[in-house]
């Protein structure tokens, strides 16, 4: 049973909500402004940037507020910005990237420890808590774990080469569990293994798949062993299935599927990570469903948030630096608010919120799928609140 104290509500802060207030403003475009028809009251603007409270005091009774953060962004001399707002506002983070096995793992019994060892010393010191990101995902896998050795040995005996792969992971996992034991909180053990569309609950097409279907075996296997590998390697550390489009009811049920498998075998999985990459169109029902879902199925699950965004495109718009309409980030606003509800309605299940990223300035969406400027996040290009963030550190809070 996954228990936690009884939650107070959050106490609404009193902010200047008006013109007349003088409250200050973010870059990027955030800011309110005065309403064309003279004859209506102005519109807000944003409080003061000085007048923020931490998120991970707000939120403190109901879960961990985290971000996903790249090295540079913890180096005082280059991104000083994002360090403050690490210190001040997070009680967690995640590795973005160098927790992949395309950073640690040079080559078999071979690592990188020292990106990730330095993301962790400074979270140590500074008391926030490590959600480590992630074991096996099929775009971060180097091929040598897939190489056979001697190179013809999955073309003469598919068991032996299945075999070869299979001890690859194991000591990988194994090690690089083991180097992490007691710094971390968590894992994401497996990333995107459902697939999509209700064709197959499977991603068949991850070269771990592939590589354990070696003369017809189960592809589907070296998802339990990785979680059977880092329940060995570390039984405190709790272990996620972490997959995107969990909001999608076809998606869901190959998620839920795969994790009622895992739960059938007596395989040590804790929970399940919702990414919820999306954009200010999600409906936030069905990430209500999800998490709901993943309750009904187990008491003992839990759920995290793991890699939150919402963009401010859903088609080939660019708002370029001049940002959206002050209408879309409103929009964005009410949406966050709207999220954070829910989580906080889930939070018996709910251990940590994390969004992919701190401020907009350095956001993966600002080249993908396409370049251009996107602004997803709670802070602002220069690090200032946005709209968003107040939605969801004062429900009361009037928006524009």
């Amino acid at each position: 049973m996954n228990n936690k104290r009884l939650k107070t509500p959050i106490i609404a802060l009193a902010f200047c909500l008006f013109a007349a207030c003088g409250g200050g403003g973010g870059g990027g475009g955030t800011s309110g402004g005065k309403n064309s028809n003279p004859n209506l009251p102005p519109a807000p603007s944003l409080p003061d940037p000085s007048s923020a409270p931490a998120l991970k005091t707000v939120f403190a009774p109901y879960f961990k507020i985290g971000a996903a953060v790249e090295l540079n962004q913890i180096d005082p001399s280059t991104d000083p910005a994002d360090v403050a707002l690490l210190k001040k506002h997070y009680s967690s983070m995640t590795a973005a990237n160098a927790l992949k096995a395309d950073t640690i793992g040079v080559g078999p019994g071979q690592y990188n420890f020292t990106p990730a060892d330095d993301l962790i010393a400074f979270a140590q010191s500074n008391g926030i808590a490590v959600r480590a990101h992630t074991l096996v995902w099929h775009v971060t896998s180097p091929t040598w774990f897939f190489t056979p050795d001697p190179a013809d040995l999955d073309k003469t005996d598919p068991a032996a080469y299945r075999a070869q792969v299979r001890q690859r992971l194991k000591t990988y996992i194994t090690d690089v569990v083991t180097h992490f034991k007691g710094k971390v909180y968590a894992w994401d053990v497996v990333n995107e293994v459902a697939n999509n569309t209700a064709d197959s609950v499977y991603r068949t097409d991850s070269p771990w798949y592939q590589a354990y279907s070696a003369g017809g075996a189960d592809g589907t296997e070296y998802i339990e062993d990785a979680f059977r590998f880092a329940h060995d390697a570390d039984p405190d550390v709790k272990l996620f299935l972490n997959d995107f489009g969990t909001e999608w009811p076809d998606k869901r049920k190959n998620v839920l599927a795969i994790v009622q498998d895992l739960i059938n075998k007596g395989v040590p999985i804790n929970g399940v990570g919702h990414q919820i990459h999306s954009n200010i169109f999600l409906q936030a029902s069905d990430v209500d469903a999800a998490l709901t879902a993943v309750e009904q199925m187990s008491s003992g699950l839990i759920n995290e948030i793991t890699e939150l965004d919402l963009s401010v495109y859903n088609d080939g718009s660019n708002y370029g630096l001049t940002g959206p309409p002050i209408a879309t980030l409103s929009k964005q606003a009410k949406l966050y608010r709207d999220l954070f509800s829910i989580f906080i309605k889930h939070d018996a299940s709910i251990d940590a919120v994390t969004t992919w990223g701190i401020s907009d300035a350095q956001t993966w969406l600002n080249s993908f799928s396409v370049i251009r400027i996107d602004r997803p996040l709670l802070f602002d290009r220069d690090g200032n609140p946005k709209w968003a963030f107040w939605a969801i550190v004062d429900p009361t809070i009037v928006l524009p």
